[in-house]
């Protein structure tokens, strides 16, 4: 990674940046506080590591504006509202600088059928396939090996990284990010069973991806049976989950690696669903609610709870019947001195 800032560009980069101290070189790295060199940036992300920051080598470090303290000689503090933010703003500059976008064209090995629209900024990849009467608008790239189906849209800016699928009829809207492997549009899991066997129930909906939405790594989102699977606006989806048909998934959600939602369940906004959790299916999920990581949910949720378990309880209830189970053998111990007491002859 090739990186070289002067102060002046790392913090023309942000707002609201407070500087604290002199520093004259180039910043060439990113490091956590424990692990950082001279020439490093690093952050304060998590208060915990307060004690850390004193020892730190970076030559720049962001912390948060009521930081108290003094940086070292050709060290400078960055006093801001969030260190984490900020780390993130500076981040993407790098990853444009990294990964610029695609020239436009579309590669001479890929294909695209001729109903086909696809505006004069398009990137279409070596490998690629676009279907019969497909737009897609300005400013998408899409990576090597990626295939886009029959009749669908694809939103400005959107980027689709190498392998990714999506399937017939299916719609992204803006700055879409599929990242690599994600398949959208699959066949939902329907089927019937009858005495001779399971008998395929055909999924004949689609899939709608709101604008500023991201789909991670080999996740999928599985058509609908009939009318459409949704996802909302802003919502990040993480590598390996598994959204099944008919889910509606409000704006910005946040759902973590290896969860999944069944069938027919309802997301509202700003849910939060941790890693391998699960949401069985035509349940209803309010507004704000928290999943914690590997709990399974299987009734609806009201707006603003807190979960953990499996069945899911209420999360400090979760949290009383945890510290209970690590006392499980002492109350046995105590149980059985007490049985022996009331029945003298009990020796076992």
């Amino acid at each position: 990674m090739d990186l070289a800032f002067t102060l002046k560009e790392l913090v023309g980069i942000l707002e609201d940046v407070a500087v604290d101290g002199e520093f004259d070189g180039c910043i060439s790295g990113i490091a956590s506080l424990s692990e950082a060199v001279s020439g490093d940036v690093s952050f304060l992300g998590n208060r915990k590591y307060r004690s850390e920051v004193k020892d730190c080598r970076a030559s720049a470090i962001f912390l948060p504006a009521d930081f108290a303290g003094t940086p070292s000689k050709g060290q400078v503090y960055l006093r801001t509202k969030n260190p984490s933010l900020a780390l993130a703003r500076v981040t993407q500059t790098i990853e444009h600088k990294l990964w610029p976008k695609p020239s436009p064209g579309v590669h001479p090995k890929a294909f695209v059928d001729e109903t086909a629209v696809i505006e004069k900024s398009v990137h279409v990849g070596p490998l690629c396939s676009v279907g019969a009467y497909t737009v897609i608008e300005a400013g998408v790239s899409l990576g090597a090996g990626v295939h886009v189906g029959r009749n669908v849209r694809v939103g400005q800016n959107s980027r689709l990284m190498p392998g990714v699928v999506v399937h017939d009829y299916c719609e992204l809207g803006q700055e879409v990010i599929l990242q690599a492997g994600c398949v959208i549009g699959s066949d939902g899991y329907g089927y019937e069973t009858t005495s001779e066997g399971h008998v395929r129930v055909p999924q004949i909906g689609k899939v709608v991806i709101e604008d500023f939405v991201e789909v991670g790594a080999n996740s999928t989102v599985d058509r609908a049976r009939f009318k459409e699977t949704r996802i909302g606006e802003g919502t990040k989806i993480d590598n390996l989950v598994q959204i099944a048909h008919n889910v509606k998934i409000g704006r910005n959600c946040l759902i973590v690696a290896q969860a999944g939602v069944s069938g027919s369940t309802v997301l509202e906004n700003n849910v939060v669903l941790g890693g391998q959790s699960g949401v069985a299916g035509h349940l209803h999920i309010g507004e704000g609610v928290s999943v914690a990581g590997q709990s399974g949910v299987s009734k609806s949720l009201n707006a603003g709870d807190m979960v953990r378990g499996t069945p899911a309880f209420p999360y400090l209830t979760f949290q009383r019947i945890a510290a209970l189970q690590k006392r499980l053998p002492e109350f046995f111990k105590r149980l059985k001195t007490l049985e022996q007491i009331c029945d003298p002859k009990d020796k076992s």
